[in-house]
């Protein structure tokens, strides 16, 4: 596994207190609307994991982390307890869940390994869907926060899917909904210390990009001199369906 998806541990308070939750709408549009039994796969400290189980699904979730671990079952005391485990060895039997999604995840797995492994613990028919939120760079001052903070990593994310999952699943599917939170000054740095690129650079990198950010928010017409400010991003989601054995299908 790289390097930077391991980093988030030593930031897992802060990491769960800013990054942004996910729409309920590309909840439905992955899963349906009926409760499942659900993966949350790569799930952190649980900001996906919370997602599903306010939808009422009944969710797995896997984490490679301690630390991260940790978090999610201090932030979610009444929830799942989470298993160890990873993309590419998922602590569950055959064909024991409904569905597996995995927030600002699945760019950290090896694909080779990981797709059949997620196709073994799906029933047949069920579904894979890795969810990001991705900045909406369309926005001008967004656009410069990346630059500014060194983030150029969304949008290559969000198209690590197209392409072929392996003989085990249809093709993927692919929606986009809008999502917005609100910041301020403070919380948009502590937003970018969250990062992994962040969080694996050089302390003086670090101080660049706090200082950057600062010139940013301080000077840009859109949000100098406000309390607070939306950020805009795409919440981009794919699902794709296990297929069905051959001689089920022809029953």
């Amino acid at each position: 596994m790289h390097i930077e998806a391991l980093s988030f541990g030593q930031a897992a308070s802060q990491y769960d207190a800013i990054r942004p939750s996910y729409p309920a709408v590309a909840v439905v549009w992955a899963l349906g609307a009926a409760p499942v039994r659900v993966v949350d796969l790569g799930a952190g400290t649980g900001i996906l994991t919370r997602v599903l189980l306010a939808a009422g699904h009944d969710v797995v979730p896997v984490e490679p982390d301690e630390l991260m671990r940790a978090r999610l079952t201090a932030a979610t005391p009444d929830g799942p307890v989470p298993l160890a485990g990873s993309a590419e060895a998922i602590p569950l039997p055959d064909g024991s869940v409904d569905g597996v999604m995995a927030g600002q995840a699945y760019h950290w797995f090896d694909r080779e390994r990981a797709h059949p492994e997620i196709a073994r613990v799906l029933r047949p028919g069920g579904v894979f869907a890795p969810i990001w939120n991705i900045r909406d760079e369309s926005v001008p001052w967004v656009a410069q926060l990346s630059e500014a903070a060194s983030l150029g990593d969304g949008s290559r994310a969000a198209r690590c899917l197209v392409g072929d999952l392996g003989p085990e699943f249809g093709p993927a599917d692919r929606a986009e909904f809008r999502h917005v939170t609100t910041h301020t000054a403070d919380s948009l740095v502590a937003l970018v210390r969250s990062r992994s690129y962040y969080l694996t650079s050089s302390p003086a990198d670090r101080a660049a990009m706090d200082a950057r950010i600062r010139k940013l928010t301080g000077t840009h017409p859109d949000l100098a001199g406000r309390k607070s400010f939306p950020l805009p991003y795409l919440t981009t989601v794919y699902r794709a369906y296990r297929r069905r054995p051959a001689q089920e299908l022809r029953s």
